[in-house]
């Protein structure tokens, strides 16, 4: 039988994989939010940002309005903030330096380097025409990780708990991104279906890299009920909800029975429990009933995934590292 995988390995490479997606889910958020998020006078407004990660207390102790500037300072540079680009990115190569005796050079070295060139940006590199490029870097950063890991890291336990943590954080962060446009983002009742609240779903869609996907299946108009139906259940798109929940199972299941591991019974019951909801209740449904609701139910049953994948496998409770969490 193959040697299991140390508990404290397996609980890094899941957060290593977490902490990458999660850096390159808010470099695309904030670049897309600078490049096309206007309001109906033209200017910017970033409050959304501050709420999507719901850090309205922390970010507004330290700034009176949330200005460009700060936010993007808060949630780029700020190494105090558990939700920003630079704690994203110094938690997980603190997890790869754990890991070293499992992960490739190149993984370790592409972390180690990307550490060090987000650890030396400076408030003049968020300056308004550097932005672009600056997320661009960011995001091909996360990317090139991905490919490095999928080219060189050994396909055992460690490459299960990595894939299951990815897939994690991408349907959470699909979940949270959905919420925020359909409860926060509209001013008033009125703006439905005006050109705002169009660019505002496109905006959502080019957040979550869908939009090139979503205009494949729609070639007309860009509608709520649509959108929301592509992010959340369509099961061919890589970040959507659907998705994400499937592959989460089937990980665990293959990871489960190929090396003879006991526990996650609850994860998986979860797991398959909202991907056959995910399946049975059509977007409108949704929205008719509560898109709220059945996102925070989401986002509710997703952290009890992860609390049972502490108990069955990391050797602790999930409480006992509340720093890990978004």
């Amino acid at each position: 039988m193959p040697e299991n995988l140390l508990s404290r390995y397996a609980e890094c490479i899941f957060w290593l994989a977490r902490y990458v997606e999660r850096t390159e889910n808010l470099a695309r958020i904030l670049d897309v939010n600078e490049t096309f998020s206007r309001d109906s006078a033209g200017g910017l407004d970033w409050l959304p940002i501050v709420r999507l990660h719901a850090d309205e207390e922390r970010f507004f102790a330290q700034h009176a309005v949330a200005s460009a500037s700060d936010v993007l300072e808060f949630y780029v540079l700020d190494g105090g903030n558990p939700t920003s680009i630079m704690t994203a990115v110094r938690n997980a190569r603190e997890n790869g330096r754990t890991l070293r005796p499992l992960i490739s050079t190149e993984m370790w070295m592409q972390l180690n380097m990307f550490y060090n060139q987000v650890n030396a940006l400076r408030p003049v590199d968020l300056s308004a025409g550097n932005l672009t490029s600056l997320f661009r870097w960011i995001k091909e950063a996360c990317q090139t990780h991905t490919g490095i890991t999928e080219g060189t890291f050994f396909r055992d336990q460690a490459w299960y708990f990595y894939q299951i943590g990815r897939c994690i954080e991408r349907a959470d962060a699909t979940t949270r991104l959905v919420d925020i446009k359909y409860h926060a983002l509209l001013p008033k009742p009125s703006d439905v279906g005006s050109p705002v609240d169009a660019s505002q779903w496109n905006v959502l869609l080019r957040s979550a890299a869908g939009y090139h996907a979503y205009r494949r299946l729609h070639a007309g108009q860009i509608t709520p009920a649509r959108v929301t139906g592509f992010l959340l259940l369509d099961p061919r798109f890589p970040r959507s909800v659907s998705l994400c929940l499937s592959e989460t199972n089937r990980l665990l299941t293959e990871l489960r029975s190929l090396y003879d591991l006991n526990g996650g019974d609850e994860a998986a019951r979860i797991c398959q429990s909202l991907s056959a909801a995910l399946r049975a209740t059509p977007a409108p449904h949704i929205i008719i009933q509560g898109l709220h609701e059945f996102l925070d139910q989401i986002q509710e049953e997703l952290i009890a995934v992860t609390r049972d994948l502490y108990a069955s496998f990391f050797g602790h409770s999930s409480e006992a590292r509340p720093e890990q969490e978004m």
